[in-house]
């Protein structure tokens, strides 16, 4: 399934120039025309998947595998020190194209890229009633 008015189901398929890096039958890896460093790449699939919980399970498996590929050719032909797998769902959470994408972003020692967070805090109680809550889905 594609979306006609998708930018990613475009070019996923090839008929929106980008740089490519692979492609496959179901996958295309471009270079991310806004990079958080050099090298940023996003994994997309051919198919049409508004995030992952639309990804079918087949599709899914297949992230995977194809992100440890590309990553491990692109850290080291890249020479980078690290590699970021970042994949947002929903608008809160980051999301601005809404279609599965996972971002592969090299990361280099000092690179200031922002990418990570400052740990809160939590308690042995909540984090038990998250479990329950979870749980009961």
């Amino acid at each position: 399934m594609r979306d006609e008015n998708c930018i990613f189901c475009k070019i996923a398929n090839g008929e929106i120039p980008s740089t490519t890096l692979y492609e496959d039958e179901d996958f295309r890896v471009i270079l991310d025309l806004g990079p958080a460093t050099r090298g940023h790449a996003l994994l997309i699939p051919k198919e049409h998947f508004k995030d992952l919980f639309e990804l079918e399970d087949e599709a899914a498996e297949k992230v995977l595998v194809r992100a440890k590929r590309i990553g491990s050719r692109m850290k080291k032909a890249l020479r980078a020190d690290g590699l970021n797998l970042i994949q947002n769902n929903g608008e809160a959470a980051g999301q601005t194209v809404f279609h599965f994408h996972l971002h592969l972003i090299p990361r280099y020692e000092n690179d200031h890229a922002g990418i990570l967070w400052k740990p809160g805090k939590t308690t042995p109680e909540d984090m038990q009633e998250i479990k329950r809550l979870v749980d009961s889905q």
